[in-house]
């Protein structure tokens, strides 16, 4: 929040105790631009994923989810539900 801009590259993961669809729902307030929203399952599979606009009140997942990758608008044609997500610290 409060950024002017995400570059391509570069995103943030939230991580929730257990899987939840409430606890890893999102909101876009205060956000000044579009991000791609992708939520995983404990197991790092891809259960949902959108488009989210800015200052939008609520996005949340089909089905609950332990990770939420909000990353780069960019990027959401890279992921489909299914998909096997590998995370790596830098």
């Amino acid at each position: 929040m409060f950024t002017a801009s995400l570059p391509k590259d570069r995103g943030i993961l939230l991580v929730e105790p257990k899987e939840s669809i409430i606890n890893t729902s999102i909101h876009m307030f205060f956000m000044n631009y579009d991000i791609a929203v992708i939520w995983l399952s404990s197991q790092y599979k891809v259960v949902d994923a959108c488009y989210a606009k800015s200052w939008r009140p609520l996005y949340k997942p089909r089905t609950p989810a332990k990770f939420v990758l909000e990353t780069n608008a960019d990027n959401l044609p890279f992921y489909h539900i299914g998909d096997e997500i590998q995370i790596h610290e830098i």
